[in-house]
């Protein structure tokens, strides 16, 4: 699959969160952590579990860094 978006970062899922709407999906990084709030159909279509890996994939007008 081609995708526009540049920021592409491949992860563990380290912890899953869901409720009758929404899951909350915690992305480890070696480390680091994103922390991803998809729908609950969404979760399911891609069977999301812990310890599965992924790629997270960011498309944002504002990228700030900090020093």
């Amino acid at each position: 699959m081609e995708l526009s978006a540049r920021n592409q970062l491949k992860g563990t899922v380290k912890n899953v969160s869901t409720d009758n709407i929404m899951a909350e999906v915690t992305v480890d990084f070696g480390g680091q952590e994103v922390v991803s709030v998809i729908t609950k159909s969404s979760f399911e279509r891609l069977g999301i579990k812990a310890g599965q890996p992924v790629t997270v994939i960011i498309k944002a007008t504002d990228v700030m860094l900090a020093r």
